[in-house]
Protein backbone atom coordinates (compact mmCIF):
# COMPACT_ATOMS: atom_id res chain seq x y z
CA UNK A 1 0.00 0.00 0.00
CA UNK A 2 3.01 2.56 1.22
CA UNK A 3 4.62 1.87 -2.60
CA UNK A 4 1.58 2.05 -4.52
CA UNK A 5 0.99 5.44 -2.45
CA UNK A 6 4.55 6.65 -3.51
CA UNK A 7 3.79 6.24 -7.08
CA UNK A 8 0.84 7.50 -7.21
CA UNK A 9 2.73 10.67 -5.71
CA UNK A 10 5.47 10.48 -8.41
CA UNK A 11 2.82 10.49 -11.17
CA UNK A 12 0.98 13.38 -9.87
CA UNK A 13 3.64 15.58 -9.33
CA UNK A 14 4.88 14.83 -13.06
CA UNK A 15 1.48 15.59 -14.46
CA UNK A 16 1.22 18.87 -12.54
CA UNK A 17 3.93 19.47 -15.45
CA UNK A 18 2.73 23.25 -15.90
CA UNK A 19 0.94 24.01 -12.94
CA UNK A 20 -1.15 22.97 -9.95
CA UNK A 21 -4.57 21.96 -11.61
CA UNK A 22 -6.76 22.36 -8.59
CA UNK A 23 -6.83 24.75 -5.19
CA UNK A 24 -6.71 21.50 -3.29
CA UNK A 25 -3.35 20.97 -4.82
CA UNK A 26 -2.05 24.22 -4.41
CA UNK A 27 -3.19 23.96 -0.45
CA UNK A 28 -1.53 20.89 -0.17
CA UNK A 29 1.82 21.55 -2.22
CA UNK A 30 1.68 24.78 0.14
CA UNK A 31 1.53 22.96 3.28
CA UNK A 32 4.21 20.73 1.94
CA UNK A 33 6.44 23.59 1.70
CA UNK A 34 6.15 25.32 4.85
CA UNK A 35 7.16 21.87 6.35
CA UNK A 36 10.07 21.63 4.16
CA UNK A 37 10.93 25.35 5.28
CA UNK A 38 10.94 23.81 9.33
CA UNK A 39 13.30 21.11 8.13
CA UNK A 40 15.53 23.63 5.66
CA UNK A 41 16.81 25.16 9.33
CA UNK A 42 17.89 21.63 11.07
CA UNK A 43 20.93 19.74 9.04
CA UNK A 44 19.42 16.54 7.51
CA UNK A 45 22.10 13.59 7.84
CA UNK A 46 22.52 10.38 5.08
CA UNK A 47 20.92 8.69 7.66
CA UNK A 48 17.46 10.91 7.96
CA UNK A 49 17.07 11.50 3.88
CA UNK A 50 17.84 7.44 3.45
CA UNK A 51 14.80 6.97 6.20
CA UNK A 52 12.47 9.87 3.87
CA UNK A 53 10.13 8.55 1.54
CA UNK A 54 11.65 7.46 -1.78
CA UNK A 55 13.24 9.79 -4.72
CA UNK A 56 10.48 10.99 -7.04
CA UNK A 57 12.78 10.21 -10.31
CA UNK A 58 12.19 6.12 -10.68
CA UNK A 59 8.31 7.20 -11.19
CA UNK A 60 9.04 10.26 -13.21
CA UNK A 61 11.61 8.69 -15.35
CA UNK A 62 9.23 6.53 -17.38
CA UNK A 63 6.79 8.81 -17.22
CA UNK A 64 9.52 11.64 -19.70
CA UNK A 65 11.48 9.14 -21.08
CA UNK A 66 9.17 5.85 -21.79
CA UNK A 67 11.67 2.50 -21.40
CA UNK A 68 14.72 4.73 -23.64
CA UNK A 69 17.89 4.22 -22.18
CA UNK A 70 19.45 6.83 -20.01
CA UNK A 71 23.17 6.95 -20.13
CA UNK A 72 25.21 7.98 -17.27
CA UNK A 73 28.73 8.28 -16.12
CA UNK A 74 30.18 10.34 -19.39
CA UNK A 75 31.08 13.98 -20.12
CA UNK A 76 28.40 14.41 -22.62
CA UNK A 77 26.39 17.33 -19.93
CA UNK A 78 27.27 18.21 -16.68
CA UNK A 79 25.51 20.25 -14.03
CA UNK A 80 26.74 22.40 -11.39
CA UNK A 81 24.34 23.84 -8.23
CA UNK A 82 24.83 24.97 -4.92
CA UNK A 83 24.96 22.07 -2.28
CA UNK A 84 23.16 24.35 -0.34
CA UNK A 85 21.28 27.18 -1.79
CA UNK A 86 20.67 30.91 0.03
CA UNK A 87 17.81 31.65 -1.78
CA UNK A 88 15.27 28.19 -2.62
CA UNK A 89 13.32 30.47 -4.99
CA UNK A 90 16.69 31.78 -6.92
CA UNK A 91 19.23 28.70 -7.53
CA UNK A 92 21.66 29.46 -10.16
CA UNK A 93 21.92 25.99 -12.46
CA UNK A 94 24.63 25.81 -15.20
CA UNK A 95 25.00 23.14 -17.36
CA UNK A 96 27.87 22.23 -19.71
CA UNK A 97 27.73 19.72 -22.97
CA UNK A 98 30.70 17.90 -24.77
CA UNK A 99 30.49 19.34 -28.04
CA UNK A 100 31.89 16.73 -30.28
CA UNK A 101 28.29 15.10 -28.81
CA UNK A 102 26.15 17.30 -30.87
CA UNK A 103 23.63 17.45 -28.26
CA UNK A 104 20.20 18.94 -29.40
CA UNK A 105 17.90 18.63 -26.37
CA UNK A 106 18.42 19.03 -22.62
CA UNK A 107 15.30 18.52 -20.02
CA UNK A 108 15.81 19.80 -16.84
CA UNK A 109 14.25 17.86 -13.69
CA UNK A 110 14.15 18.98 -10.24
CA UNK A 111 12.81 15.62 -8.49
CA UNK A 112 10.94 16.81 -6.29
CA UNK A 113 9.61 19.92 -7.25
CA UNK A 114 5.43 19.97 -7.68
CA UNK A 115 5.83 20.32 -11.27
CA UNK A 116 9.97 18.65 -11.78
CA UNK A 117 10.14 19.44 -15.10
CA UNK A 118 11.38 23.04 -14.49
CA UNK A 119 12.32 23.42 -18.75
CA UNK A 120 13.01 21.57 -21.59
CA UNK A 121 15.44 23.05 -24.33
CA UNK A 122 16.07 22.58 -27.78
CA UNK A 123 19.43 23.55 -29.72
CA UNK A 124 19.67 24.18 -33.36
CA UNK A 125 21.36 22.34 -35.83
CA UNK A 126 24.35 24.43 -36.21
CA UNK A 127 24.27 26.73 -32.92
CA UNK A 128 27.12 25.01 -31.07
CA UNK A 129 25.87 25.51 -27.63
CA UNK A 130 28.37 24.84 -25.00
CA UNK A 131 27.06 25.69 -21.59
CA UNK A 132 23.18 27.47 -20.72
CA UNK A 133 23.07 28.89 -17.20
CA UNK A 134 19.32 29.99 -15.63
CA UNK A 135 18.07 29.99 -11.53
CA UNK A 136 15.21 28.21 -10.92
CA UNK A 137 13.04 27.15 -7.34
CA UNK A 138 13.33 24.63 -5.23
CA UNK A 139 10.78 23.19 -3.06
CA UNK A 140 12.13 20.35 -0.45
CA UNK A 141 15.92 18.73 -0.62
CA UNK A 142 16.05 17.22 -4.08
CA UNK A 143 18.18 15.84 -6.74
CA UNK A 144 18.51 17.99 -10.21
CA UNK A 145 18.48 15.68 -13.45
CA UNK A 146 19.79 17.06 -16.53
CA UNK A 147 19.21 14.76 -19.38
CA UNK A 148 20.86 15.81 -22.69
CA UNK A 149 19.52 14.05 -25.86
CA UNK A 150 22.41 13.85 -29.16
CA UNK A 151 21.36 14.19 -32.37
CA UNK A 152 21.74 10.52 -33.05
CA UNK A 153 19.18 10.22 -30.26
CA UNK A 154 20.64 8.93 -27.47
CA UNK A 155 20.20 9.94 -23.55
CA UNK A 156 22.66 10.62 -21.28
CA UNK A 157 21.89 11.75 -17.90
CA UNK A 158 23.76 13.37 -15.16
CA UNK A 159 22.22 14.93 -11.75
CA UNK A 160 23.32 16.49 -8.56
CA UNK A 161 21.50 17.07 -4.79
CA UNK A 162 20.44 20.91 -3.91
CA UNK A 163 19.58 21.14 0.36
CA UNK A 164 16.86 24.10 -0.55
CA UNK A 165 13.31 24.79 0.49
CA UNK A 166 10.52 26.02 -0.36
CA UNK A 167 11.14 28.35 -3.31
CA UNK A 168 7.91 27.43 -5.32
CA UNK A 169 6.05 28.96 -2.89
CA UNK A 170 8.29 31.77 -1.42
CA UNK A 171 6.58 35.65 -2.17
CA UNK A 172 7.92 37.35 -5.11
CA UNK A 173 10.83 39.42 -4.84
CA UNK A 174 9.27 42.97 -6.61
CA UNK A 175 6.38 44.42 -6.17
CA UNK A 176 3.21 43.32 -8.36
CA UNK A 177 2.39 47.01 -9.79
CA UNK A 178 6.13 47.39 -10.35
CA UNK A 179 6.40 43.46 -11.76
CA UNK A 180 3.26 44.08 -13.94
CA UNK A 181 4.21 47.44 -15.08
CA UNK A 182 8.08 45.92 -16.86
CA UNK A 183 6.44 42.60 -17.69
CA UNK A 184 8.59 41.82 -20.92
CA UNK A 185 11.32 44.16 -20.82
CA UNK A 186 14.32 42.36 -22.10
CA UNK A 187 17.62 42.76 -21.85
CA UNK A 188 20.48 41.15 -23.89
CA UNK A 189 24.56 41.61 -22.33
CA UNK A 190 27.44 39.88 -24.05
CA UNK A 191 30.83 38.89 -22.65
CA UNK A 192 34.42 38.25 -23.62
CA UNK A 193 35.29 34.86 -23.14
CA UNK A 194 39.13 34.71 -24.70
CA UNK A 195 38.43 32.43 -27.40
CA UNK A 196 37.98 33.71 -30.64
CA UNK A 197 35.84 30.60 -31.57
CA UNK A 198 33.74 30.35 -28.55
CA UNK A 199 30.92 33.14 -27.86
CA UNK A 200 28.74 34.17 -24.47
CA UNK A 201 25.53 36.23 -23.98
CA UNK A 202 22.39 36.62 -21.14
CA UNK A 203 19.32 37.33 -22.01
CA UNK A 204 17.10 38.63 -19.44
CA UNK A 205 13.25 39.00 -19.19
CA UNK A 206 11.55 40.82 -16.70
CA UNK A 207 8.09 38.31 -15.65
CA UNK A 208 7.18 37.74 -12.49
CA UNK A 209 6.69 33.79 -13.44
CA UNK A 210 4.05 33.40 -10.63
CA UNK A 211 3.71 29.59 -9.55
CA UNK A 212 0.52 29.63 -8.63
CA UNK A 213 1.73 28.65 -4.82
CA UNK A 214 2.47 32.03 -3.61
CA UNK A 215 0.50 34.13 -1.66
CA UNK A 216 -0.65 37.63 -2.14
CA UNK A 217 1.31 39.35 0.80
CA UNK A 218 -1.81 41.36 1.59
CA UNK A 219 -5.01 39.38 0.53
CA UNK A 220 -3.39 36.11 1.77
CA UNK A 221 -5.42 34.77 -1.36
CA UNK A 222 -3.21 32.05 -3.64
CA UNK A 223 -1.48 34.36 -6.80
CA UNK A 224 -2.66 32.65 -10.18
CA UNK A 225 0.12 30.67 -12.17
CA UNK A 226 1.51 33.24 -14.82
CA UNK A 227 4.45 32.31 -16.63
CA UNK A 228 6.71 32.00 -19.68
CA UNK A 229 5.67 28.95 -21.44
CA UNK A 230 7.71 29.51 -24.56
CA UNK A 231 11.28 31.11 -25.83
CA UNK A 232 12.92 31.38 -28.88
CA UNK A 233 16.19 33.08 -29.40
CA UNK A 234 18.17 33.47 -32.05
CA UNK A 235 21.05 35.27 -34.07
CA UNK A 236 20.94 36.98 -37.12
CA UNK A 237 19.39 34.37 -39.83
CA UNK A 238 20.74 31.50 -36.87
CA UNK A 239 18.14 30.09 -34.57
CA UNK A 240 20.14 29.31 -31.42
CA UNK A 241 17.57 27.68 -28.91
CA UNK A 242 14.32 27.54 -27.67
CA UNK A 243 13.02 26.76 -24.38
CA UNK A 244 9.48 25.24 -22.82
CA UNK A 245 9.19 26.11 -19.35
CA UNK A 246 7.04 25.73 -16.32
CA UNK A 247 6.48 27.01 -12.79
CA UNK A 248 10.11 26.01 -11.95
CA UNK A 249 11.97 29.04 -13.25
CA UNK A 250 12.51 31.47 -11.43
CA UNK A 251 11.32 35.06 -11.11
CA UNK A 252 12.91 37.66 -14.03
CA UNK A 253 14.14 34.91 -16.04
CA UNK A 254 17.59 34.72 -17.07
CA UNK A 255 19.64 32.99 -19.42
CA UNK A 256 23.65 33.00 -19.95
CA UNK A 257 24.51 31.17 -22.50
CA UNK A 258 27.87 30.34 -24.51
CA UNK A 259 28.01 29.34 -28.06
CA UNK A 260 30.19 28.36 -31.19
CA UNK A 261 28.15 29.41 -34.08
CA UNK A 262 29.58 32.33 -35.95
CA UNK A 263 25.67 33.98 -37.12
CA UNK A 264 26.54 37.61 -37.64
CA UNK A 265 23.34 39.89 -37.31
CA UNK A 266 22.04 41.19 -33.79
CA UNK A 267 20.02 38.72 -30.99
CA UNK A 268 16.73 38.10 -31.30
CA UNK A 269 14.38 36.75 -28.83
CA UNK A 270 10.33 36.09 -28.75
CA UNK A 271 8.88 35.01 -25.34
CA UNK A 272 5.21 33.88 -24.81
CA UNK A 273 3.46 33.03 -21.72
CA UNK A 274 0.11 31.38 -20.03
CA UNK A 275 -2.07 34.19 -20.55
CA UNK A 276 -0.90 34.40 -24.50
CA UNK A 277 1.14 37.83 -23.96
CA UNK A 278 3.76 37.71 -26.18
CA UNK A 279 7.12 39.48 -25.70
CA UNK A 280 9.67 40.30 -28.87
CA UNK A 281 12.79 42.32 -29.25
CA UNK A 282 15.53 42.66 -32.10
CA UNK A 283 18.58 43.75 -30.14
CA UNK A 284 20.47 45.26 -32.82
CA UNK A 285 22.76 47.97 -31.33
CA UNK A 286 21.61 47.53 -27.92
CA UNK A 287 23.73 44.68 -26.41
CA UNK A 288 26.64 45.54 -23.72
Amino acid sequence: MIARRRREAGRSRTKALLAASSIAFVLGVAGQAVAAGADAAAEISPEQRAAEAESAWPNLKPDLFGDRKLIEGTDTVAIEAPKRATDPAVVPVKLSFDPTMDVRKVTLVIDENPSPVAATFEFADGADIRTLSTRVRVNAYTDIHAVAETADGRLFVTKTFVKAAGGCAAPAAKDPEVAAREMGKMKLREFQTGDAALNEAQLMIRHPNNSGLQKDQVTLLYIPAHFITDLEVGKGEQPLFTMTGGISISEDPSFRFTYGSDAAGPFHAKASDTEGKVFEKNFAGEQS
